[in-house]
């Protein structure tokens, strides 16, 4: 079983950045596909980036393409997102997320573990 706890959310004005942090324990970490979802009241929760097992290859929604970077530190079993240039549409509930898989998966359904959310406002 796999705990997943996300940090580093936060107020931020619009053209900020922030980076959040997912901690992972009871589990080899290495082993799982990581990915970043968001959740805005009202809406569905959507997919933000995901990563390989090594880190060698990321997917990104477009609209944050070029502003947001996921990266992994296996020793540390540490997923980041990087997020710059944020709108104040990134405003969600933003969630990691962890899959018991060899490749890469921008569906929610593919995610087997799921931390509690850390909240991104970017107000104008």
């Amino acid at each position: 079983q796999v705990q997943l706890v996300e940090s580093g959310g936060g107020l931020v004005q619009a053209g900020g950045s922030l980076r959040l942090s997912c901690a992972a324990s009871g589990g080899t970490f290495s082993s799982y596909v990581m990915g970043w979802f968001r959740q805005a009241p009202g809406k569905e929760r959507e997919f933000v980036a995901t990563i390989n097992r090594p880190g060698s290859s990321t997917y990104y929604k477009d609209s944050v393409k070029g502003r947001f970077t996921i990266s992994r530190d296996n020793a540390k079993n540490t997923v980041y997102l990087e997020m710059n240039s944020l709108k104040p549409e990134d405003t969600a509930l933003y969630y990691c997320a962890a899959a018991d898989r060899t490749y890469a998966s921008t569906r929610a359904t593919t995610y087997d573990y799921w931390g509690q959310g850390t909240q991104v406002t970017v107000s104008l």
